[in-house]
């Protein structure tokens, strides 16, 4: 059990060494306290169910990172959601962007510039399309000229709107 003492018992502990004080009294009752790990937990920290959960999280940094290392690829021509969710490792699984974008996972927004990390939606045919917001008006997205690139959000025809990013 860890206590909070008085400022006074404690100087007198560091001036001799951490060697007891005769003089010092022990401190009342009601001005010290046992500190927890709710007094020094990290409030900004993440809390997850596992490590492994922790491991798999993206950032909105790591999500359009997947995407720019692989400008220029052909591999997921047609398979748009599934690109979007493998930018964000994520567990959650859409049969299609039109899916996604009508599912209740996440708020649906239709208007503002899509924060970095976003979902972006377009209802270009009857599966949709999707891609991940750059933050500046620009997207990372499957069919950009033919393969996965970069190009402004309205490159695409028919905007719906966004979704925030997320791996769940």
């Amino acid at each position: 059990m860890r206590s909070i003492y008085p400022a006074a018992a404690l100087s007198a502990a560091l001036l001799f060494g951490g060697a007891t004080v005769a003089t010092a009294a022990p401190a009342p009752a009601d001005v010290y306290a046992e500190v927890t790990a709710a007094d020094i937990a990290d409030p900004a920290a993440v809390i997850v169910d596992s490590p492994a959960e922790l491991a798999a999280a993206r950032t909105a940094t790591q999500a359009i990172a997947w995407y720019s290392s692989r400008n220029g690829s052909t591999a997921y021509q047609g398979y748009c959601e599934k690109a979007a969710r493998l930018a964000w490792n994520r567990t959650t699984h859409h049969a299609s962007a039109i899916e996604h974008w009508r599912s209740s996972d996440g708020a649906r927004h239709t208007t503002g510039t899509p924060p970095k990390g976003a979902f972006v939606f377009w209802n270009i045919s009857a599966y949709g399309h999707v891609g991940i917001a750059d933050g500046s008006g620009g997207v990372w997205a499957t069919s950009v000229n033919g393969a996965i690139g970069h190009a402004k959000q309205s490159y695409f025809g028919s905007y719906l709107g966004w979704k925030p990013g997320n791996s769940n």
